[in-house]
């Protein structure tokens, strides 16, 4: 009983310093509103690795995606989920598309596998 106590703590100070460690954002990104997100034109849905299928594999990948002012996506970054998922949705993040704005942008994409 005692050693399931102590893997649950090192799992949750793991968690703890995860999170701590993403709470602060690389200084060239700016935090953004709600009136300052971008519309999409066209949000690709990611395919379900076959891995994943025979695992019954199931989650959120979240992805951090930088949008150049023509809508198009520059960058992506996973930040949380299954790394079996994150393949796939990053490679959907890629492949979308957004309204043209007047600067670049960060946003946040949640895939729900």
């Amino acid at each position: 009983m005692k050693v399931q106590k102590i893997a649950t703590l090192k799992r949750t100070m793991a968690l703890g310093a995860l999170v701590a460690a993403s709470a602060g954002a690389p200084s060239g990104l700016r935090a953004q509103s709600a009136q300052e997100r971008r519309p999409v034109k066209h949000l690709v849905t990611p395919v379900v690795p076959e891995l994943a299928r025979k695992l019954n594999l199931t989650g959120t990948v979240r992805v951090e995606i930088t949008i150049a002012p023509d809508g198009s996506v520059k960058r992506t970054r996973v930040l949380g989920g299954h790394p079996v998922l994150a393949v796939e949705a990053e490679h959907a993040a890629q492949k979308s598309t957004f309204e043209a704005g007047p600067r670049e942008t960060t946003e946040t994409i949640d895939f729900k596998f």
